[in-house]
């Protein structure tokens, strides 16, 4: 049994993120020692680990869930799994693409700045054109 301060280390997980996916009932609480300290198996630092996984790859936590729990039946769980993460990936594409477009708005304004100008054109444009929805949506 290892206590939760170790499991953060082994997992890259903080101490509070691992007691709030507990008490989410996103992982199993962890059994106790007699003295009311959490105390965790290897199963449950490998569904912590597995999580955390996919949260670094930017996954929901519903879609890390669905993901565990498709890793624990294995028959149909690669075409499911497949499905998951193809939605992920055009999310994240989606994404991508708002955050160029926004880079193109953010550059065009720069460049309409000129030193030693009485009136700045990047501040006065930001004062009078609304910037498009998309841009700056997800952000």
């Amino acid at each position: 049994m290892i206590a939760i301060g170790e499991v953060a280390r082994l997992t890259g997980l903080s101490v509070e993120t691992i007691r709030y996916y507990e008490r989410e009932g996103i992982v199993e609480k962890a059994g106790r020692t007699a003295s009311g300290r959490r105390a965790y198996t290897e199963r449950e630092i490998s569904e912590l680990r597995f999580i955390k996984r996919c949260r670094d790859l930017g996954f929901t936590i519903q879609d890390a869930c669905a993901l565990r729990e498709l890793s624990k039946a294995p028959e149909q769980a690669c075409r499911d799994a497949e499905g998951v993460a193809t939605k992920h990936l055009d999310n994240v594409r989606s994404k991508i693409a708002a955050l160029q477009r926004l880079e193109q708005a953010l550059a065009e304004l720069v460049r309409t700045c000129t030193e030693g100008a009485a009136s700045c054109p990047l501040l006065t444009a930001l004062l009078n054109e609304p910037v498009a929805k998309d841009v700056i949506s997800d952000h």
